[in-house]
């Protein structure tokens, strides 16, 4: 294992890092482990003062962990990445009539990138004698609080030259930081004259009453529930958009004009296997193609094929009689 380096050696060191990513159309930043505790009063702060449905807390905010991870407990620093991704585009058939429906960019291939950039850190580092651990953190924040991105007034983060078409990837490292970006949040200025965003939520998810987003109102929420959760009546059917997650607040925001034609994955369901998806009953009744299209979206884990059936039907809503 090489010997740890001075200060200069370690500032050097880190912009190498730093380089490497941006080599491979990433950008990143270090902040020091001692943040984590700014990290969770942010979350708890907002929770505490009424700020977060219960149910959007209880499902989506509490499995955090905000202490120094036990594989690694002299952590010092945590990285975080921001990756470029595009959207993802799965094409159903049903009763002779296709439908077209997007996957926004941070859904398809989510596991493979975390993976592939922990391991491209994860080989840097080891190099020079560090070592890294997974983290489990709140990552948009973790990103805005790093100066890696900034807020829209849709609460989605961007990025200089990827908008908001990227994933985050952080780790804890025993790499010290010695020169860190911990900041404020920042929101865009571009969003203090634009409210395009807020115009074209249908659900009031975003509002002009607060900046934090009434999260248990957006769509994405509501379509990643259990298959078994029902679409709540207040949401009008032609709402939707994706077949998980929405588009609608990033599709007219200015800032990814650019990235809306950006298509990675694609995949195409036959009538026979749009049937069998719309029956249940997932994986058994799915051939092994059929899995390994839905694999190639990020869509064969357990969660997405419990609740594929319920946000397929939606876009089919007038031809299966629901």
């Amino acid at each position: 294992m090489c010997e740890r380096m001075g200060i200069t050696s370690v500032n050097a060191y880190v912009e190498e890092l730093l380089l490497r990513l941006i080599e491979r159309g990433c950008q990143g930043r270090i902040v020091s482990i001692k943040h984590l505790s700014e990290l969770q009063e942010d979350v708890e702060g907002h929770y505490n003062r009424g700020l977060f449905d219960e149910e959007f807390y209880r499902l989506r905010l509490t499995f955090y962990d905000f202490k120094a991870p036990k594989a690694l407990p002299e952590a010092k620093s945590i990285i975080v990445v921001a990756v470029p991704r595009p959207q993802a585009q799965a094409t159903f058939t049903f009763e002779g009539k296709k439908r077209v429906l997007i996957l926004p960019p941070t859904y398809a291939a989510y596991h493979q990138t975390t993976d592939r950039i922990t391991e491209l850190l994860t080989g840097i580092l080891k190099k020079r004698g560090y070592n890294t651990a997974h983290a489990t953190l709140p990552l948009k924040l973790l990103a805005v609080r790093s100066g890696l991105s900034e807020y829209g007034r849709n609460n989605v983060t961007y990025v200089p030259s990827m908008g908001s078409f990227y994933q985050l990837v952080a780790i804890y490292s025993d790499l010290p930081c010695v020169e860190d970006t911990w900041r404020e949040a920042q929101v865009m200025k571009q969003c203090e004259s634009c409210q395009a965003c807020l115009r074209s939520c249908p659900t009031g998810a975003i509002s002009t009453d607060r900046f934090l987003l009434h999260a248990e109102r957006c769509i994405s929420f509501r379509n990643e529930r259990r298959g078994d959760v029902p679409f709540p009546s207040w949401i009008d059917p032609s709402w939707h958009n994706c077949l998980y997650g929405c588009l609608l607040c990033q599709r007219v925001c200015p800032e990814d004009r650019r990235f809306l034609g950006w298509i990675g994955e694609k995949e195409e369901f036959s009538e026979e296997e749009t049937e069998l998806i719309f029956r249940g009953r997932l994986p058994d009744c799915l051939s092994s193609v059929t899995l390994g299209k839905l694999n190639n979206l990020d869509l064969a884990d357990p969660d997405s094929l419990d609740n594929l059936p319920r946000n397929l039907r939606v876009f089919f809503r007038a031809r299966v009689g629901e």
